[in-house]
């Protein structure tokens, strides 16, 4: 389904970045378009990844950035976006009739954010099934220690050093106090 909006002809300029970032999103695996409150929107399996908008304000589009939102919110045309999704993540970004969007740093921010959202299964055809992180992907912390069935975390046995006569070294508190007893 395709809908057309009325863009005013001082944004007009805008349109063919707009077209090809669509055009670039709608071309990872298994990407819908949808148009909830009348704006173009790529999902995956039914859960977005961007957000456009094309009006008398300009061109904006909102995207799911977890590695890179903090250097994304650090350009001047980025915010971060309402509705709270600022907090997981989402950055918008906007341009008026005057502006240049970066169309191929907008590209790699619509690669993090399907990467973001989709299933690992798709993201792995993206990379032929070898699982390799995206270059703005941060090295995965290794896994934390278990914690054993009582809840406590694991302790490690240290092996009693036996004294020449053979047995195990005895504390001296507890050797003062069997010595106090006798």
């Amino acid at each position: 389904m395709t809908m057309t909006l009325v863009v005013p002809p001082e944004m007009k300029r805008l349109e063919p970045f707009e077209k090809s970032l669509r055009e670039a999103g709608r071309s990872y695996p298994e990407v819908t378009e949808d148009f909830p409150w009348g704006h173009p929107t790529l999902k995956v399996k039914g859960k977005a990844f961007v957000f456009f908008s094309l009006s008398e304000e300009g061109l904006s589009l909102s995207v799911k950035l977890p590695q890179s939102h903090g250097a994304a919110l650090m350009l001047p045309f980025a915010e971060p976006t309402g509705y709270g999704l600022g907090k997981s993540g989402w950055v918008t970004a906007r341009f008026g009739a005057k502006d240049t969007p970066p169309v191929e740093m907008l590209r790699r921010w619509l690669d993090e954010s399907y990467r973001a959202v989709a299933p690992k299964k798709l993201v792995d055809r993206l990379t032929g099934g070898t699982n390799t992180p995206s270059p703005a992907a941060p090295a995965k912390k290794a896994p934390a220690a278990k914690k054993s069935a009582a809840g406590k975390a694991p302790v490690k046995k240290a092996a009693a050093k036996k004294s020449a006569a053979g047995k195990a070294p005895v504390k001296k508190a507890a050797a003062k106090k069997a010595a106090g007893k006798r």
